[in-house]
């Protein structure tokens, strides 16, 4: 089928350009990553990923940790594997 339908869409100069740099990386160009997601939205009936409000809790662990505060750090996989069994 010809692809004949247009799309414009504005978006921010950075997220763009990242956004390519990461496509041209994974061998696509932003018109087949529109069309995936267009397909998938069609086969889903909906977006292919949960879109929701935070809640309470979630948005301030967000608060907290784009201040800095209560983060945890970790030299090796093996010590979070440790510290998250106890």
């Amino acid at each position: 089928m010809a692809k004949t339908g247009m799309i414009r869409a504005r978006t921010e100069p950075g997220l763009k350009s990242n956004v390519e740099r990461i496509l041209k990386k994974l061998g696509i160009t932003s018109t087949e990553a529109i069309n995936l997601f267009y397909r998938q939205i069609q086969l889903r009936k909906g977006l292919p990923f949960d879109v929701r409000i935070p809640n309470k809790t979630t948005m301030e662990t967000f608060k907290k940790t784009d201040a800095g505060a209560e983060l945890n750090t970790y030299e090796t996989l093996e010590e979070f594997i440790q510290k998250m069994r106890g």
